[in-house]
C-alpha cells in the first residue's frame, strides 16, 4: 500500500498446522473470524493464481434504429487460491463468487435468429452503500489513511453513532451522521476535502523521512484552523446545527411537532421552549431517519413507554426508547431490544422471551448477589460492582470465596480513580547539576 510505513509491521503467521475448525471451540466469535481470515489469506498467498476465462458477446439488431445486446460469460479454468480464500466470502466451499456462466458457441458476423424477446422496465439505481471492505478500498484509492488506521477509522464512525451496519453488512448513515457531515461540509469544507487529507498523509511521510519539521507543518495547519473554529463558534447558531424539521401540528394541544438532534440523539418535540408549558420530548427510534420520518411516525413515538403486561413474578414489563436505543424493562433490569424488533409493535410474549434470555445471561455472569454489591464474571475476568463503579478483585483471591464483608473491604481499600488522583506538575523544570 502506498501509505504503509515501516513502523507498522504486518501480521506474521508462523504456524498453519492449527486449522480454524480445530481452534474454534477455544475462541470467541470475533476471535474465530479473525483467526480464520488470517489463516485463509496466509494459505491463499502461497497458492497459485486463479485462471478465469471471460467472454463478451455483442449482438446488434434492428433496422433504422440499431440496438446493441451484450452477454457476458466466464469459466474458471483453474481455481488456484480461490479454493482457500475469496474476498467477502466466509466459506469458499459453500458460496462461489466466480460462478461459471457458459455462452453458446458463435462465430464472428454470424446471423442469429430471434427466439424470444423479453421487455423489462428498469430504473437507474444509486451506487450501493459502502461496506467495511469497499470503504477501505476507497480510502486506499484516494490515498487516505494507512493500513494501521483503516480499522480504527471504521470503528470510530460506528462508536460515535455516525453510521450503523445493516443486515447486508452495509454502512448506513444515521441522522446524527448526516447532521455532522452537513455541518463539516458547510463550514469546514477544506478540512473534510479528500485531497487535503491525502496531502496531510504525504506530509506525515515527509516528517517520518526527516524531510520536513513537524512544528512548522502543524503551525501552517493549526493557526488558520483555530481561527476558523473561533469564527464559527460565534456565527453558527444552534438551530442551524440541530436541523429542526417542522412536521405538523399536534391535534390535542395545537402546538407544533418537530424533529431535531438533541443531547442524546434524534428526538421528536411537541411545543417550543418559548411556550409557558414545557415541551414534550420523545426519542426517535433507530429505524426512523430524521430527514424522512413522517408526522404519523413521529407522533407514534409518544406512545412510549408502553406497559405490555406482567412477568412470571408479577412485575410489570415496560418497553421504551432510551439514549442507547429501545429496551425492555423489568424492575431494575434493562434489556436491549434486538434491531429486528419495533418497540411500538412488540407484543408481551416476545418481550417475555427477551427478559427470560436476559435474566439467564445475568444469572450465568453473577457469582454473588449481596444486594447493592455484586460479584460478577466479566469479559476480562471477575470483578465487584457497587453502584455505578467496578472494582478489581486482587490477585490471589478466589471470587467464589468472597462474602459481603470481604467485598466492602476491597471497595474501601481500592485506589482512587485516575480522575481523582493528583496530576503531575507539567510545568516543573528538570533540575540539572
Amino acid at each position: 500500500t502506498a501509505n504503509a510505513q515501516e513502523a507498522h509491521e504486518a501480521i506474521r503467521p508462523v504456524n498453519l498446522s492449527f486449522k480454524p475448525s480445530t481452534v474454534k471451540a477455544y475462541l470467541s466469535s470475533d476471535q474465530y473470524r479473525l483467526y480464520s481470515l488470517v489463516w485463509k489469506r496466509t494459505l491463499a498467498s502461497q497458492m497459485a493464481v486463479a485462471e478465469i476465462s471471460r467472454t463478451t458477446l455483442k449482438i446488434t439488431a434492428g433496422g433504422k434504429k440499431e440496438c446493441l445486446f451484450v452477454a457476458k460469460g466466464q469459466r474458471v479454468v483453474f481455481p488456484g487460491f480461490l479454493n482457500a480464500y475469496m474476498e467477502g466470502v466466509e466459506d469458499p466451499n459453500t458460496t462461489s463468487v466466480e460462478k461459471d456462466v457458459i455462452l453458446p458457441k458463435v462465430e464472428k458476423d454470424q446471423l442469429l435468429s430471434l427466439k424470444k424477446l423479453n421487455l423489462e422496465q428498469l430504473f437507474t439505481k444509486p451506487p450501493p452503500r459502502y461496506t467495511e471492505a469497499s470503504l477501505v478500498k476507497k480510502m486506499e484509492s484516494e490515498g487516505i489513511g494507512r493500513p494501521s488506521t483503516y480499522a480504527p477509522t471504521i470503528s470510530t464512525i460506528q462508536d460515535r453513532g455516525y453510521v450503523e451496519v445493516t443486515r447486508e453488512k452495509q454502512l448506513k448513515p444515521t441522522s446524527i451522521g448526516e447532521v455532522v457531515t452537513d455541518f463539516l461540509t458547510n463550514h469546514f469544507s477544506e478540512i473534510v476535502n479528500l485531497g487535503f487529507t491525502a496531502k496531510l498523509e504525504r506530509n506525515f511521510d515527509r516528517i517520518a523521512n526527516g524531510e520536513e519539521e513537524w512544528v512548522e507543518m502543524m503551525s501552517v495547519f493549526y493557526q488558520p484552523f483555530h481561527e476558523r473554529v473561533i469564527e464559527k463558534d460565534g456565527s453558527v447558531s444552534r438551530s442551524e446545527v440541530l436541523k429542526r424539521r417542522e412536521l405538523g401540528t399536534d391535534p390535542e394541544s395545537g402546538k407544533p411537532v418537530s424533529v431535531s438532534i438533541g443531547r442524546y440523539g434524534p428526538m421528536v418535540q411537541i411545543g417550543t421552549r418559548e411556550d409557558e408549558e414545557k415541551p414534550r420530548f420523545a426519542s426517535l427510534p433507530d429505524n426512523l431517519n430524521l430527514n424522512e420520518v413522517s408526522f404519523e411516525e413521529a407522533m407514534e413515538c409518544f406512545a412510549l413507554p408502553r406497559m405490555l403486561g406482567k412477568y412470571e413474578n408479577g412485575e410489570e414489563i415496560i418497553v421504551n426508547n432510551g439514549r442507547f436505543g429501545p429496551y425492555v424493562k423489568l424492575g431494575k433490569f434493562f434489556f436491549s431490544l434486538p434491531k429486528s424488533e419495533d418497540p411500538l409493535k412488540i407484543e408481551l410474549d416476545q418481550a417475555i422471551e427477551i427478559v427470560r434470555e436476559g435474566l439467564e445471561k445475568k444469572a450465568r455472569s453473577t457469582i454473588h448477589d449481596f444486594g447493592d454489591i455484586l460479584v460478577l464474571e466479566g469479559r476480562y475476568g471477575p470483578y465487584i460492582k457497587f453502584g455505578k463503579k467496578n472494582y478489581k478483585i486482587p490477585k490471589g483471591i478466589e471470587p467464589e470465596s468472597l462474602d459481603e464483608v470481604a467485598c466492602q473491604k476491597i471497595i474501601a481499600e481500592a485506589p482512587p480513580s485516575r480522575a481523582n488522583r493528583g496530576g503531575k506538575n507539567k510545568s516543573a523544570k528538570k533540575k540539572t547539576a
